[in-house]
């Protein structure tokens, strides 16, 4: 797969005239512009037209060439790879002619709660004979087209209560309408295109490159072995933000399968014609795929005239230029990483994608400079100095064994709010220096940290979200709760909450042998109201438990980005730092349009090689560097949205 790719989207109306202004030279002209190797083109749009010359689909009624093989044709003459798009999921023309095809909810309503006289989309169900129909297409595709791979979309297991589905259900004894049969059957069905689809494609092109475009939760592995690669759709601007694509990130890059961070021009969502983003919001997304170990896909949508737009490449031409001169050191790359935090999302189906406690916690380890990994339940730990179970990580007899393993072995625990406790809720299920009272009757309530904080001092500080009353049990008290005069309820004290009582209402921030448990659901807190006081009562607790050990030390500002790659098979590490920051536009837009470069960054690392050289990248400018036992340090002259560092080691 290739470093700089375009994901180039084409779903039109059947009205409109189809690549009356394409033009191979144009075509080729473009992608050399915008130093593109490989690029998604489309068989079949959402709309259910094909682009190609179909001999038993619909072709696009306003198309009178074969627009798919001519581009394959012309990416390739000049060394461009050609996955081929279809939209599996959606087929607006063939809901009009099949609806009892269609997916259907609860209420027996078609998904998106759309009906045929007004716009919207219509998804299909796979229980249904639109399987055939689909896998026949994707055959005919594969087999009359050089696709590089295909990259299927709209395509996850989902709750279907259609006729078909229902009937399936009530043959197997079991309730249509119970949301735990009907999804289990939606797992099957799910599964069961997957495997027909990637069989019958194999048939025809042995090991041809596959993905099914699903939105991958963390914890499932299943869905990750379907496809031959993983890709994270995440549109900064078009309501992901800047947040969505590093969890992932840091979450997929350890599934030992070849990974793409996918942005897009637009500055609204996908399908904006006349709609862009500043050329620097392009460069630092796709420095963000290097430093996170993945490659880099811009997504575009073409003029239904077939005309590539000259704005798009010159701007995406900007930022591949400068992607294409680092390729050589972002290849086979593995992320270094002290701490692991323990995914909510895939300990439990019920919690949420990407929730509070996830983003607060990344967005805590990576403002503090902390190199981490986020992992799943079935992640080895035994690598990391640290394990962060965020919020609400209950306890399983499984879990615990293995966090007992884990600690026996020298690793250490941080848990926040309900973590640790038994599935039941009632009693800590791990030795965290403390026991269980009760959940706090009072919220919000107050912290009073024995030490100062940096920003602070010493004062009470008060924690938004949901705190639990626990009391020593062989742990430390490093800081206590204090209750507020009482809730805010019938009785009002002015606009926001009752003052601290300034009693002690017991342990807030307990430190053990295994770990240390703080007594809130802090990485909530944070992510919902962005207190300052929480992020450093978290970095203290983690600092105190990584000690002299930690990987990497920086004076990089809480905006920047910093990462650690290992090139292991080059013997080197490459430190990768970014500083470019979004603010908000509109009602909802998260921006890019200004870079402050930021100068004289210091960094120490602890590694356990003897480093020969130290240099920037691509620029390859050495840096006088120090190495005193395992620790190595350098200044980075200047980062102008992102610079990498290699570190060269000689082999022990």
């Amino acid at each position: 797969m290739r470093f700089r790719q375009i994901h180039l989207d084409f779903h039109n109306h059947g009205s409109v005239k189809i690549g009356e202004r394409f033009s191979k030279h144009q075509f080729q002209e473009m992608l050399r512009l915008g130093h593109v190797d490989s690029i998604n083109l489309f068989a079949k749009c959402f709309h259910g037209w094909a682009y190609y010359d179909t001999e038993k689909f619909d072709k696009h009624p306003g198309l009178t060439f074969d627009l798919l093989g001519e581009m394959i044709e012309a990416a390739h003459e000049i060394g461009v790879k050609t996955p081929v798009y279809i939209n599996v999921g959606l087929s607006e023309n063939l809901a009009l002619k099949h609806p009892e095809w269609l997916a259907r909810d609860e209420n027996e309503k078609t998904f998106y709660d759309v009906g045929f006289k007004e716009p919207g989309l219509h998804t299909f169900c796979f229980n249904s004979p639109y399987l055939e129909h689909i896998l026949q297409l994707t055959e005919e595709v594969v087999a009359k087209y050089d696709a590089d791979g295909l990259f299927l979309d709209i395509v996850y297991p989902k709750a279907c209560y259609c006729h078909i589905c229902r009937a399936q259900l009530l043959e197997e004894g079991k309730d249509p309408f119970n949301k735990a049969d009907n999804m289990e059957l939606a797992e099957r069905v799910y599964a069961n295109y997957t495997k027909q689809l990637n069989e019958r494609v194999w048939m025809i092109k042995p090991n041809l490159d596959i993905f099914h475009n699903s939105g991958i939760r963390a914890g499932r592995r299943d869905m990750i072995a379907m496809n031959n690669h993983l890709e994270v759709e995440s549109l900064p601007s078009g309501g992901w933000g800047y947040d969505y694509f590093p969890i992932s990130a840091r979450y997929f890059q350890q599934m030992n399968k070849r990974l793409v961070g996918m942005t897009g021009r637009f500055h609204m969502n996908w399908g904006e014609f006349g709609g862009y983003k500043h050329t620097n919001a392009i460069r630092f997304e796709s420095a963000l795929c290097l430093a996170h170990g993945t490659l880099c896909s811009v997504g575009d949508h073409l003029h239904p005239d077939g005309m590539m737009d000259p704005i798009v490449y010159k701007m995406v031409g900007e930022a591949y230029r400068e992607v294409e001169a680092k390729e050589p050191w972002c290849m086979d790359v593995e992320n270094v990483a002290d701490v692991a935090i323990l995914s909510l999302e895939s300990t439990a189906p019920e919690h949420a994608r990407m929730g509070l406690s996830d983003t607060g916690a990344y967005r805590i380890l990576q403002e503090g400079n902390i190199l981490f990994n986020i992992v799943d339940l079935e992640s080895d730990f035994s690598s990391y100095k640290v394990i962060i179970l965020p919020d609400r990580v209950r306890i399983t007899e499984t879990l615990g064994d293995k966090l007992r393993i884990y600690v026996q072995q020298g690793g250490r625990i941080f848990a926040t709010g309900e973590s640790g406790l038994n599935v039941t809720g009632d009693a800590f299920a791990l030795d965290l220096g403390v026991e269980w009272v009760s959940v706090n009757p009072f919220r919000p309530d107050f912290y009073k940290p024995n030490e100062p904080l940096p920003s602070f001092g010493e004062g009470s500080f008060v924690f938004y979200s949901q705190g639990q009353k626990v009391s020593l049990k062989g742990g430390t008290e490093l800081g206590y709760r204090e209750d507020p005069y009482f809730n805010r309820s019938l009785h009002a004290y002015y606009f926001t909450h009752t003052p601290n009582s300034r009693n002690n209402a017991g342990p807030g921030l307990i430190e053990s042998g295994n770990g240390i448990y703080l007594a809130w659901d802090a990485f909530e807190d944070y992510a919902e109201n962005g207190s300052l006081f929480v992020k450093e009562v978290v970095l203290f607790a983690l600092n105190r438990l990584l000690g002299d050990q930690k990987i990497l030390s920086t004076n990089l500002p809480a905006q920047g980005v910093v990462s650690v790659q290992h090139q292991k098979k080059e013997s080197r590490y490459i430190n990768h730092l970014l500083y470019a920051f979004p603010v908000k536009r509109g009602k909802d837009k998260e921006v890019i349009e200004d870079i402050t470069p930021l100068y004289q960054i210091d960094v120490k690392l602890q590694l356990s090689e003897t480093v020969r050289r130290v240099y920037t990248v691509p620029q390859q400018e050495e840096l006088a560097f120090s190495q005193t036992g395992n620790s190595i340090q350098y200044q980075v002259p200047v980062i102008d949205c992102h610079q990498m560092i290699a570190i060269e080691y000689d082999e022990l």
